[in-house]
Formats: C-alpha cells, structure tokens, sequence
C-alpha cells in the first residue's frame, strides 16, 4: 500500500447481547414502581426485559401497574406479575429468578432495581460490561445517591462488610473511641469509595451472573424481608465468586418509601421481621451457638451504650423497645430452637 493510500473504514464492533433481565418487585409503591421501571426503559443498553413484580399491595396497586402498562405500550418489554400473598424482597424477586434458572428466556444476566429507586444514564449497561470483564465477579452493585434535604441528591453508603462479633458489640455501644478503635470492623464502607472488590452491596441496585446464581440457588426463602442480600452474598463468597461496588454506575434512592426503615435517621422501633431477618443471618452464617454469643454482645453492647448515655446526660442511641424486641423475637426463639424463618 502506498504512502499516500487511506485504509477503510474500521470495522464496526458487533453489538453487545440483551443479555440483562431486571426485576422490580412493587409493595404500595405503585407510582415509583412505574418510574423505576421507566428508567429501564429509558436506558435498553443491554437489557432484554424487566419483570414488575406486585407483592400483593393493598389497595388497588395491581390494577394500577396492568393499566399504567397496557397505557405506555410497554408491551411485551415489562412482563406483569400480579401476587395475592406478599412474598417478602428475597421470594419475591426467586419468583423469575427461579424461571430464569430453569431455562426460561435469554437473560444470564439479574438485575434488582428497587421500586423505590431509578438507574441514570448507562448504569445498567455498565454493570453488565464489568460482568464480563471480570469473570471472577458473581455480583456487582451500583454507587446510590439519595435526595437530601435540600433537594442535592449525595452519594450513600451502599457497599459493606459482613456483621461480625466486633461490629456487632461496637455498634451497640455506639461510642466513638471504640468505634474507631474497631474501624477495620465497621460493617458500612464510606459512601465515597471507588470501584473495588466488597463483602456486599446493596440489594436496591446489584446485578448478579446468573451462572452465579445458578451454582449457589437464589435467594434463601426462610427470609422475609432484610438480610436476604448479605446472605445470598455470603453464600457466593463461600462458593468463591467475587462481590464488586461498581461507582461508574449510579442509581438515584428514596430509602424506605414501602417499609419506613431509613438508614441515618433518628432511630425509631423495628419491624419484628428485621430482628428475625438478623438472627437468621447470625444462625446461617455462624450456627446458632455463634447466634447466641452475637445476640449476647448485642445486649452487653447496648447496655454499655446506656450506662455511658446516662453519664453524659444523653439519651441512649437504640431503637424504641430495643431490649424488649430483642429478647422476643431473637433470644426466646434461639433459646428454645424455634424457626426463625
């Protein structure tokens, strides 16, 4: 060829697969069910369909979602799933889950989008891009920023290690030298981190390798609702895949619109499902010899936390009916060896 010839065009990559199924499953939310889902929509890149799950929403939010479907044209791009029995987050999202694992449809890929939440720009596209990049990764989760206050939506912490006996006990003290003595410990991660390899990321916005999800199942269903996440990515530790926080990929949260528990916020009594949610965990991940040594420095750690309130003229830092909530819904039962599930 001569100096002076040009070569041809380059050539044109072939286009990446539709390889991503996500899942939306709704409780009362319908309205912010429908713009999680339109933000979907509003960036295909690598998706092949999302499924909207109704996990039996009181009121008339199954009849919303069919109507508010069939009125966008939608068509067969959302596939509707109306529930009469409320499944809980780790059945509910098992139920295509499931149908994806037995063969149905062309994902290898899972996407779990909160309905409460709405991905912004190719968030998905490139959760997808670093599946395949790193085969190593079994799970991937998104960087959530949430509105505040002043309307500035900030980034949250949605990356953590997993619970241990130190961060159990400082927790519950809740004490700030201790709580940087046992920093190593500290279960969230800063809310700024880059792109690294984690314990676990939020279930609001992870995308999972179904071959993944295929070797260890999906979700456990004795959990109802908390929890399940961190133990599914247990579970996939254990097998030896990897957990990554992707902050290339960004997801816009409103925390707790469906359950009222909000992360940072002035504590308020818990759901008696997320005590049981936490002792499950204990039990699955430690047996419950190891529960039961959790659960005692909980306690030890929240008396702690009282004792040194009541010197600084504070109020304790615990959720209304801590001990009361703690002992019926997490001692009694693993006294007396009862399903937690």
């Amino acid at each position: 060829m001569s100096k002076d010839a040009h070569p041809g065009p380059a050539p044109v990559p072939p286009p990446l697969p539709a390889d991503v199924v996500a899942i939306v499953v709704n409780y009362g939310t319908a309205e912010l069910a429908l713009l999680a889902v339109e933000s979907l929509l509003d960036h295909p890149d690598r998706l092949a369909g999302v499924h909207l799950v109704d996990n039996a929403s009181p009121g008339e939010d199954g009849q919303r979602l069919a109507e508010a479907i069939a009125a966008r044209g939608w068509g067969s791009r959302v596939t509707f799933r109306a529930e009469t029995v409320n499944h809980g987050f780790g059945r509910g999202n098992n139920l295509v889950i499931d149908r994806l694992l037995a063969g149905e449809g062309a994902g290898r890929k899972v996407f779990l989008l909160n309905p409460d939440a709405r991905v912004e720009g190719a968030a998905v596209a490139r959760m997808a891009d670093f599946l395949d990049s790193h085969p190593e990764a079994g799970a991937v989760g998104a960087r959530i920023r949430k509105p505040g206050a002043d309307g500035i939506a900030r980034p949250v912490t949605a990356a953590f290690r997993f619970p241990s006996l130190v961060s159990v006990f400082s927790d519950a003290v809740s004490f700030g030298p201790l709580a940087r003595l046992c920093a190593r410990w500290q279960v969230p991660l800063p809310a700024e981190m880059a792109t690294g390899r984690v314990d676990w990321v939020a279930g609001a916005a992870v995308m999972f390798r179904l071959e993944a999800l295929a070797e260890v199942g999906g979700f456990d269903p004795d959990f109802f609702l908390y929890y399940e996440e961190v133990e599914l990515m247990h579970r996939l530790g254990r097998a030896g895949w990897q957990t990554w926080y992707l902050a290339e990929a960004e997801v816009l949260h409103a925390e707790g619109a469906a359950t009222g528990v909000k992360s940072g916020e002035a504590p308020r009594r818990r759901p008696a499902y997320w005590y049981r949610s936490w002792a499950l965990y204990m039990v699955k991940t430690r047996g419950r010899a190891g529960a039961l040594l959790a659960t005692g420095l909980w306690l030890l750690g929240a008396g702690v936390n009282v004792g040194l309130s009541a010197l600084r003229g504070r109020k304790a830092h615990l959720a209304p009916r801590f001990f009361a909530d703690v002992r019926t819904h997490v001692l009694v039962p693993l006294l007396r060896g009862r399903n937690l599930g």
